[in-house]
């Protein structure tokens, strides 16, 4: 099957990924690009008028580009429960100052009608998805707008459902992917499937094209997921110690750390499983941590800016999918080029 990205300049078939909170920056969207792939503008936790003024320096640079948002699909916080791991994270925020027993709950929709006013006034050449399927009406506004539409999924279930909802292309993300999964169901964790027969799974399900993701650091691993029906992958940590990425010291540090060879699916930072290098957070608070997105993300999220700018990785989230101990320190372009297949 042709992928519509082609008609958008990716005639690679290697895209990357957004990745929220720093590390995805217009230079490595346009490095992307630059590689004959395409690269995604992280539209979570920004503001619209922040995102606007990414969008523009990317299209400044004369390349395509996809904006990924968090679509709502909140998952509420049993107040007790929160006020109980509050209580118990207290002694990891004791060192900064910073009274997380006092925090409130926050349960907000990430400037969600703003973004999407954003990119139907002013379009972008794809949009994705993650978390949530948007409504099939705006769905529908952005393609008749001129923009792609793809929703990232965890299963074939997803999959249909997002096809149902009018969605162009499905990203496929596995249960190895760095950072939060996608999947539509974060009360449960995501099975642990194989990437390729993941995308065997859903190839038969539905007829959308698809784009893997989750763990792919190598050449083999990105031929494999193309022969089993991918159109194209997404690749994300395999980036974060690029030059042009935004991925705070302490985490490029931790990532290039020999003694930090294990990931963990946790909850402990945001309320929804996500994938990270395991640190003293990660064994101290997976546990105890409750659902609760986006509550917990917020009431973590003071320790862990402050944390950043300790240098203090055994407290900050340190996304990172299995194929982590291949990412490395050089332009992004010499990245994408050596895992096309």
């Amino acid at each position: 099957m042709t992928s519509p990205l082609t008609a958008l300049g990716a005639n690679a078939p290697i895209l990357a990924a957004p990745m929220a909170g720093g590390p995805s920056t217009p230079a490595l969207v346009t490095a992307a690009a630059r590689a004959d792939g395409l690269g995604f503008l992280a539209g979570g936790y920004r503001t619209a008028d922040a995102l606007a003024q990414q969008i523009a320096e990317v299209r400044a640079e004369g390349v395509s580009f996809g904006v990924n948002l968090f679509a709502p699909n909140p998952v509420p916080v049993d107040p007790d429960a929160f006020r109980r791991y509050a209580r118990a994270i207290e002694p990891e925020a004791r060192p900064y100052d910073i009274d997380v027993q006092a925090a409130d709950i926050v349960e907000d929709d990430d400037h969600w009608p703003d973004k999407i006013d954003l990119l139907l006034s002013d379009p972008v050449p794809i949009a994705g998805f993650t978390f949530g399927i948007p409504p099939a009406a705006v769905i529908a506004a952005l393609r008749a707008a001129g923009t792609l539409v793809v929703q990232t999924v965890t299963s074939p279930v997803e999959a249909r459902q997002a096809v149902e909802a009018g969605a162009d292309l499905l990203t496929v993300q596995s249960s190895d992917a760095g950072g939060h999964s996608g999947t539509l169901t974060p009360h449960r964790l995501p099975a642990s499937i194989p990437l390729p027969e993941l995308v065997r799974q859903v190839r038969q399900a539905v007829s959308a094209p698809l784009i893997a993701a989750g763990g792919l650091a190598t050449p083999a691993a990105v031929l494999a997921a193309l022969r089993a029906g991918a159109a194209a992958v997404m690749v994300g940590t395999v980036l974060l110690r690029a030059d042009e990425a935004g991925t705070s010291p302490s985490h490029r540090a931790a990532l290039a750390d020999p003694a930090r060879h294990e990931t963990v699916v946790t909850r402990a930072f945001t309320g929804r499983p996500a994938r990270a290098l395991r640190n003293d957070f990660t064994d101290r608070y997976t546990g105890l941590a409750p659902a609760g997105y986006p509550a917990l993300h917020h009431l973590t999220s003071p320790l862990r800016r402050a944390a950043a700018a300790a240098g203090d990785p055994e407290r900050l989230n340190l996304w990172a999918g299995t194929g982590h101990r291949h990412a490395t320190a050089e332009p992004a372009g010499e990245i994408l080029r050596r895992l096309t297949p």
